[in-house]
């Protein structure tokens, strides 16, 4: 019996979302802006699937970051309709909806970075490796707000959408925390599930 090439599926459920949130987004630069990271590690994920294939958890995570990214930039991340819900349940005085996005750039990253470690360094289980892992996370949270600041200076007001601060002045910090308790929760979570497909592989 032929077994199911999950990735694959994942793989074109993900183009046909990107396509739905495609359609009469709320602007296509801030679309385009906020779904460039799927349009820069699909490619890799598809060079590399057979050379270096990633664990069943991994490629989860991965489409599931391309939605929360995709659903923000049809949306923006001040205007996403989940955010406005999560405004009413717990009384929120702003869209909260990207500080999931902000949770997710730590979480996921940090199952990948710590896969790309135990496979390809002498690393193994070890605090430095838990430390790592999260310096790894927090530095692609700084280069994200540096990419924001930059199209902030670019495009004035019209980067509002992108930005998604909503007035609030230090979305900048709290984004980073986002991305800190992302990555320590993440490996406490699913570290060992992660390790028992690495054995499996």
């Amino acid at each position: 019996m032929k077994t199911i090439n999950e990735p694959l599926i994942l793989m074109a459920a993900g183009i046909i979302l990107l396509i739905i949130t495609a359609i009469h987004p709320h602007d296509y630069p801030t679309w385009w802006m906020e779904t460039a990271p799927i349009f820069i590690a699909l490619p890799i994920l598809v060079a590399t699937y057979k050379t270096y294939t990633l664990t069943p958890l991994l490629y989860r995570l991965l489409f599931l970051h391309a939605v929360v990214l995709m659903v923000g930039g049809h949306y923006t991340y001040a205007e996403v309709p989940l955010g406005y819900w999560m405004q009413d349940w717990f009384g929120f005085a702003r869209n909260n909806y990207d500080k999931i996005g902000h949770l997710a750039q730590g979480f996921i990253p940090a199952m990948l970075f710590r896969e790309l470690l135990l496979r390809s360094s002498p690393l193994k289980q070890s605090k430095l490796l838990y430390t790592l892992v999260v310096a790894c996370c927090l530095a692609v949270s700084a280069s994200y707000e540096l990419i924001e600041w930059a199209a902030a200076e670019m495009m004035g007001q019209g980067a509002d959408a992108f930005l998604g601060t909503q007035g609030y002045a230090w979305d900048t910090q709290s984004d980073m925390l986002m991305a800190l308790i992302g990555a320590l929760v993440a490996q406490v979570m699913l570290g060992k599930v992660q390790d028992k497909q690495l054995v499996c592989r």
